[in-house]
């Protein structure tokens, strides 16, 4: 093989797969990222742990002769990001990879690059089409409510619905539950995915990372109940689905709801912030007490201090008052917009609480409760 790759080029597609590689493996070869030159096809880099892989379209290469090649990690990585060169030489024989710039030259142990496993090329008829933008929105604003440590349900990623007109995604981690819908749009009317597919949250990130220009459309594909095919502008991006059942979640909303409240995320998010400045770990409840006119934000922590912060708002009915984790809500605020309109749908001290948005974002908090 014999190629000759724009150093910027090789660098962002380098960036992304090596995200996939595993720091420990039982199968070596997994530490490293494999590069195929095709005429036809085009160059590609590719990354795997076997759980999530990705496959990344590599721009700016001549092709003197076509091959694949594996390329250490760490070594391939300080090289380019060392390089001043514009363009890299990738040279292999039987046995040495060379890899030649202007002013520097570095000759590595060559490994068979026919033992790297195969990452699955999108190679589905039917799928579910999105925005790349929407797609981006539905992962930041669940992803951080999952659970990694969950042994009983599948909480460790998030969970796909898919409909003829949208996607849905939820995640959750028992004491949190953040949903949002997307308008979708399908090709070939794929079939309804068996069972709760659940995409874990290294793939979900990976994805995240790969969404760069928000109109371009993505394609998502649920693979047989096992697996989640996703196609970006640049990349194809493979993973399992995260075993076990997910949780019937439908169940955490509240039915009747006695008050609602609106909001303003930015200026909420602040005076949750601020509220909870001195807050501990053994005290770490922030308490709210919504009336007219007002959401008193109040805090207490022994050897801390405490905090008291008035938020004007536009309200005008039943006092409620209702304690929260205040890293609960601050983590959904994040993902919206300063401007953005909430309505707080709450019931009293002791049942969930709702916090919707126009653009059908829903997230559910379980109140705290605490001694005084």
């Amino acid at each position: 093989m014999r190629a000759f790759c724009n150093r910027d080029g090789l660098l962002s597609a380098f960036a992304m797969v090596s995200g996939v590689v595993p720091a420990r493996s039982p199968k070596p070869i997994l530490q490293n990222v494999k590069l195929i030159v095709d005429e036809e096809d085009g160059s590609v880099l590719m990354g795997t742990d076997l759980e999530v892989g990705i496959r990344h379209r590599v721009l700016g290469v001549r092709i003197e002769q076509p091959g694949a090649v594996i390329l250490p990690t760490v070594h391939i990585g300080s090289i380019l990001r060392t390089s001043g060169d514009q363009e890299l030489e990738i040279i292999t024989d039987d046995d040495h990879l060379i890899v030649r710039g202007q002013h520097a030259e570095f000759t590595l142990p060559i490994e068979d690059a026919s033992l790297f496993p195969e990452v699955p090329d999108f190679a589905a008829t039917s799928y579910h089409v999105i925005p790349a933008g929407n797609l981006k929105k539905l992962i930041r604003r669940t992803i951080f409510a999952t659970d990694l440590e969950s042994a009983r349900y599948a909480l460790g990623g998030v969970l796909i619905e898919l409909t003829a007109e949208s996607i849905a995604m939820v995640g959750t981690d028992g004491r949190r539950l953040a949903r949002m819908v997307a308008t979708a749009a399908v090709e070939n009317d794929p079939p309804a995915p068996a069972g709760t597919p659940v995409i874990p949250v290294k793939a979900l990130k990976l994805i995240e990372r790969n969404l760069v220009d928000d109109e371009v459309l993505v394609h998502l594909a649920i693979q047989s109940g096992t697996a989640v095919l996703v196609r970006t502008e640049s990349a194809v991006i493979y993973s399992r689905l995260v075993e076990g059942r997910f949780p019937r979640y439908q169940d955490v909303f509240p039915a009747n709801i006695e008050v609602k409240i609106p909001l303003e995320a930015g200026r909420l998010r602040l005076a949750v912030e601020q509220a909870s400045i001195v807050t501990s770990d053994e005290s770490r409840g922030v308490d709210f007490q919504f009336s007219s006119g007002v959401l008193k934000l109040s805090s207490q922590a022994a050897d801390v201090g405490s905090s008291h912060v008035d938020l004007p708002i536009t309200y005008e009915g039943k006092p409620v008052g209702i304690t929260f984790d205040p890293r609960y809500l601050i983590d959904a605020l994040k993902t919206l917009d300063d401007a953005t309109p909430v309505t707080a749908e709450l019931i009293d001290s002791k049942n969930a609480a709702v916090f919707k948005t126009t653009d059908h974002y829903t997230y559910v908090v379980m109140p705290l409760t605490r001694e005084r």
